[in-house]
C-alpha cells in the first residue's frame, strides 16, 4: 500500500507544484489572459462552460473507444495471420508500416469523402492511427516464445491451434497489453486530429471543434480547459489499460509478480 500511495502522491505533488508555479508566473508578470490564462482562470472556464465541454468530451471519447476497439480487433487478427505464415507477414507487414508513417491529416479528407457517415469516417481515421502498435506488439509477442517450450510442444505432437492457444497467446499477453497502452492514447490523438481535419460542427461535435471555435473567439481559457480535458482523458485511458494489464497478468507473469 505504501508503494501504491507513493505512485499517486509524487505525481500529484509535482502537478500541484507546476500549477502553483504557472499561477505565480502569470500573476507576477501580468500575462494577458488571451495569451496564457492562469490555472484559476482555466478552472473558471471549465466550470462556466462545463456542460458544453463535457458533452464534447463524451463525443470525442465515443470516437476514441470505437476506433480503439476496431484497432484491437483488426490488429489482433492481422497479428495472428502474420504468425501463421511468414509469407503473409513478409508480404503485408510493409503496408502496416506504411499506414503508421502516413500522416492522418493527409488521408483524412479522402476518408471523409469516401465514408459518408461523419462518425464512421472519424472512427476509421482514428483506428488507422491506433492500429500499428497492436499489430507490431502482438506479432512480436506471439513470436517471442521459449524455443525449448516450442520444441517440446512439437515433440508432443501439439497441433498448430494448441500451440497458439496454450503457448503463443500466454507468452504474447504482456506485449499485447503494452500495445493496448500505446494504442489507446493514439486512438484519442487520432480522434482529435480527425475532428480537426474533418471540421465537423453542430451539436455532435467533439473537443477539437471546441478548441477551434474558442481560438476563433480568442476564448483562450476555454481552449486550455478543452486541452486539459483531452490530457486527463488520455491519462485515464492509460490508467485503465495498465489496470487491465495488472488484472490479467497478476499472479503468474514476472512483469507483475516482481512488484509484489
Amino acid at each position: 500500500m505504501n508503494e501504491r500511495w507513493q505512485k499517486v502522491f509524487w505525481p500529484a505533488a509535482v502537478a500541484v507544484l507546476l500549477l502553483a508555479l504557472w499561477q505565480g508566473l502569470v500573476v507576477a508578470f501580468e500575462v494577458p489572459v488571451f495569451l496564457v490564462p492562469s490555472p484559476l482562470r482555466v478552472w473558471q472556464a471549465l466550470v462556466e462552460d462545463g456542460g458544453l465541454l463535457f458533452a464534447a468530451l463524451l463525443n470525442t471519447l465515443k470516437i476514441t473507444l470505437l476506433a480503439f476497439a476496431l484497432a484491437v480487433v483488426l490488429g489482433t487478427a492481422i497479428a495472428f495471420a502474420f504468425v501463421q505464415s511468414r509469407v503473409i507477414e513478409t508480404a503485408l507487414f510493409p503496408y502496416a508500416v506504411l499506414l503508421q508513417v502516413t500522416p492522418v491529416v493527409a488521408i483524412a479528407p479522402l476518408i471523409v469523402i469516401w465514408v459518408k457517415d461523419p462518425t464512421a469516417s472519424l472512427v476509421v481515421c482514428a483506428a488507422l492511427v491506433a492500429l500499428f502498435p497492436v499489430i507490431a506488439n502482438t506479432t512480436l509477442g506471439l513470436r517471442s516464445v521459449d524455443p525449448g517450450l516450442l520444441a517440446y510442444f512439437r515433440l508432443q505432437g501439439a497441433t498448430r491451434w494448441q500451440t497458439l492457444r496454450r503457448l503463443r497467446i500466454p507468452s504474447a499477453l504482456p506485449y499485447f497489453f503494452g500495445g493496448l497502452r500505446i494504442s489507446s492514447g493514439l486512438a484519442l490523438i487520432g480522434a482529435v486530429v480527425a475532428e480537426f481535419v474533418a471540421g465537423t460542427g453542430g451539436t455532435g461535435t467533439g473537443l477539437a471543434y471546441q478548441i477551434l471555435f474558442a481560438g476563433y473567439q480568442l476564448n483562450i481559457p476555454r481552449m486550455f480547459a478543452a486541452l486539459a480535458l483531452i490530457a486527463l482523458a488520455g491519462v485515464a485511458l492509460f490508467a485503465v489499460m495498465a489496470g487491465l494489464s495488472r488484472w490479467a497478468l497478476a499472479g503468474w507473469h514476472d512483469s507483475e509478480t516482481a512488484h509484489e
